[in-house]
């Protein structure tokens, strides 16, 4: 669904969360599949150079790099570059990350062998705009993560969070289970697999298919 009063090209940000370094067990565990996830859908693809749409804080960019990729990657974000321009610093790594807008974003420089997208589409006015965008830059691997509903809401509410609006986290305004991913993706890409790490469902596609 799209938000007519949103354009298309400006993504909806939503509440800040460092699921990255929670101390939390339980949320500590399910980022541990997230990760057991991603590591092994990105060594899958082969691919040597990643570039990051959505990178936040760099984190995922990072990770990658530490595996052995070059990574550059882009926010909407200002705040979320210098800090992951900040974290790339103190852990000694070198990685471009730039405030860029996905739709301004040119194939003929920016195509990778690798595009990663994790955790953006649910903010997304236009996811189906989005994913054409994306799927120009694959070159030909496309990673895409997002909650898996409603099992994401039915988690949030289960901890007390966001019970006003039955679970929803602040900034989703798309909402799929891992069958209504599949199908937006598969419209745009080849799914060559798709994981359900607790409670995401993460898709590696190629776009030449």
């Amino acid at each position: 669904m799209t938000n007519s009063a949103i354009p298309a090209y400006d993504n909806v940000s939503g509440n800040y969360y460092d699921k990255y370094h929670t101390k939390n067990p339980v949320a500590r565990w399910l980022m541990d599949g997230f990760f057991r996830s991603f590591d092994e859908l990105v060594a899958k693809s082969g691919a040597e150079r990643a570039f990051e749409v959505g990178c936040g804080e760099g984190h995922l960019s990072l990770r990658m790099i530490e595996a052995g990729l070059s990574v550059s990657g882009i926010d909407l974000e200002q705040d979320a570059i210098e800090q992951a321009r900040t974290n790339a610093s103190l852990a000694g790594i070198y990685a471009r990350f730039e405030v860029e807008d996905l739709y301004g974003l040119n194939a003929e420089e920016r195509a990778a062998p690798l595009v990663v997208c994790c955790e953006v589409l649910e903010h997304v006015p236009d996811p189906d705009q989005a994913l054409a965008k994306l799927v120009t830059l694959a070159d030909p691997w496309l990673l895409v993560s997002v909650p898996n509903e409603p099992l994401w809401r039915a988690l949030n509410m289960a901890r007390g969070k966001y019970l006003a609006d039955f679970g929803n986290t602040p900034g989703h305004i798309q909402h799929w289970s891992s069958q209504g991913i599949e199908t937006l993706v598969r419209r745009h890409a080849e799914i060559v697999e798709v994981r359900q790490p607790l409670p995401w469902t993460m898709i590696l596609a190629r776009t030449d298919g």
